[in-house]
């Protein structure tokens, strides 16, 4: 198949689940050699775009390609060429994590050897070395999580599908789990990946998706999305938390946009309104305002918006869990056996 063929093609998307329409009309292109990331809230339909990508559910309308299969037409050849992490670690505790991974190699149909030699495999390129030998009850849950990314890579997918990969993950986990996926990006594996950490997109994505009520409300690259949607951002923190309405006040008057205010930092921040008005010009008359307020300023800067803020002024809401999480199945790669 030619490189030219696109990763993924939906054009008027939609999948009802009953009297729910989980995706309406959604529309997609992305490029193979990229890592995706679809955000958007719990319940905005991420997940199910993943199913319907894992060919999980039928599409009621529209129409889906993986790298030029139908998911409809042809879901057999779609399955050949993804891998499918859901949202938590499906792997066998009493076993090590080289035997789970020969197993699900030979549950693709591998022989041993060959299942043994895609286990080795993957145990290298997830650095797992260190651990392949023991229990997975030992595990933390760092490692079971890419553990779990390794099992779905044993077939050698073209396209690996994650479901909010660091879901209930400390900090650390989350780390260990985002190099791994950095990883396979660089060693030639397309990604596509859910999640409604902002930060998680910020730090992993090249093209950004940001799904709202079950369409795409924006796509493009993180750089491109932030330079378009936002403008610069001032942000001001008070000296003292009293203050800090005054603050916002004065933001609100120089910029002629509602601020953001958090009181548990003390700080508030605003969009600067329009482009004939630079974010130096800008704070220069906030800091005037603020003196003539007599607002005792901690710090006080410009930046370009983070990805919150563009989302936020998407959607008109922030990014967040908002009921309870989509599940998109524990795992899928390889042909229909």
């Amino acid at each position: 198949m030619s490189d030219q063929v696109p990763l993924l093609e939906a054009s008027g998307l939609t999948v009802r689940f009953g009297k729910v329409t989980a995706l309406d009309g959604f529309d997609l292109v992305a490029g193979t050699g990229q890592l995706l990331a679809i955000l958007g809230p719990n319940g905005a339909g991420k997940t199910t775009f993943v199913r319907a990508v894992a060919t999980l559910v039928r599409p009621a309308g529209g129409t889906l390609r993986v790298l030029g299969h139908d998911v409809a037409g042809d879901p057999i050849a779609v399955r050949r060429e993804i891998g499918l992490a859901g949202q938590f670690a499906a792997v066998e505790p009493t076993m090590t994590g080289l035997e789970n991974l020969q197993m699900t190699a030979r549950l693709f149909g591998h022989r041993r050897r060959a299942a043994a030699r895609a286990a080795a495999t993957v145990i290298d390129l997830l650095d797992l070395g260190a651990v392949a030998g023991r229990r997975c009850a030992t595990y933390s849950g760092g490692q079971r999580r890419r553990l779990d990314l390794g099992a779905s890579l044993v077939g050698a997918p073209r396209l690996l599908l994650l479901d909010e990969p660091t879901t209930g993950l400390d900090p650390v986990s989350r780390r260990e789990v985002w190099a791994a996926v950095r990883g396979l990006a660089q060693a030639g594996t397309n990604v596509l990946l859910t999640t409604h950490y902002l930060e998680e997109a910020d730090e992993l994505a090249d093209h950004v998706v940001i799904i709202d009520h079950g369409r795409a409300v924006a796509a493009g690259p993180l750089a491109e999305l932030k330079a378009n949607i936002g403008r610069d951002v001032i942000e001001v923190e008070v000296s003292q938390p009293g203050q800090l309405p005054a603050a916002a006040q004065v933001l609100s008057a120089v910029t002629g946009s509602e601020p953001r205010v958090d009181p548990l930092v003390h700080r508030a921040s605003v969009t600067v309104g329009s482009a004939s008005q630079p974010g130096a010009a800008a704070l220069a008359a906030v800091l005037t305002g603020l003196a003539g307020q007599h607002v005792s300023v901690g710090e006080i800067g410009v930046r370009r918006p983070t990805l919150d803020e563009v989302f936020l002024t998407l959607t008109g809401h922030r990014a967040g869990r908002q009921g309870q999480p989509e599940s998109a199945g524990r795992r899928l790669q390889g042909s229909a056996r």
